[in-house]
């Protein structure tokens, strides 16, 4: 049976080389049998440029350039981690960067897919930076900046975040409902997919044309989360990491 596969927030670090090793188990396995895979952003903790080098990106690429080769389709789509993520980078794994808000059809079943971070719209400190961090003079004011600069600059960003992140309420980091349902009813869809919040599970979402269902990928740690789809629907699953080890 055809199927396509969805991962999100899995926050590649060389400092937990499990979930590499996860990664490279999970695209083996799937090469050549799922009609495509879709990473829905936070593929890395954080991504510096495509003129990265170190050798833990480069065993990513190669596992996704094995996936690829075998003839399965291959997707990325840009997170709050990694929105430097580049068009040589997708090249480089033999799949293609796709806007925020692209709408797919999976099987008969139109789906948008999305990040999430832009539905968080109560965290207006963090929309400001999102602005701006997705602003080409700013990304390009970056990327001229020696290699060791910019990996000093993501590290201070990511504790800068951790320390933002654990002052805020709870639903000031979860979408914002109104939010969903404008994307949702803007195009046309009734099933949304999406990661960022950390926040696995499937919500109904009453929209203008009936209920629709907002899918929410869970960050990789002791579980790895994918959502599968295929012409009988939509289904989240998760596995124990350690179960592949």
């Amino acid at each position: 049976m055809s199927y396509t596969l969805f991962i999100s927030d899995l926050h590649l670090d060389p400092a937990r080389p499990e979930h590499l090793a996860a990664l490279e188990r999970l695209l083996e396995e799937h090469a050549g049998k799922a009609d495509a895979l879709y990473v829905l952003g936070d593929l890395f903790e954080a991504w510096i440029g495509d003129d990265d080098d170190a050798p833990f990106n480069r065993q990513a690429i190669d596992a996704f350039r094995r996936f690829s080769d075998t003839g399965s389709g291959l997707y990325f789509m840009h997170g709050n981690r990694d929105f430097l993520l580049g068009d040589q980078f997708a090249a480089q794994c033999g799949g293609r960067l796709l806007d925020e808000g692209t709408v797919v059809d999976l099987y008969g079943t139109r789906a948008l897919l999305m990040h999430g971070d832009s539905l968080c719209t109560l965290d207006t400190a963090y929309q400001q930076f999102r602005t701006l961090a997705r602003n080409p003079q700013w990304q390009q004011a970056m990327l001229a900046k020696p290699l060791e600069e910019r990996r000093a600059i993501a590290q201070g960003m990511r504790m800068q975040s951790q320390g933002n992140n654990a002052n805020k309420a709870e639903n000031i980091m979860d979408v914002t409902p109104e939010e969903v349902i404008r994307v949702m009813d803007e195009a046309g869809v009734k099933h949304l997919i999406h990661g960022h919040t950390h926040r696995p599970d499937v919500h109904e979402v009453p929209l203008s044309g009936g209920t629709g269902t907002r899918w929410v990928l869970g960050d990789w740690g002791d579980l790895g989360w994918w959502i599968i789809a295929d012409e009988t629907g939509l289904r989240l699953e998760s596995w124990e990491l350690s179960r592949d080890s």
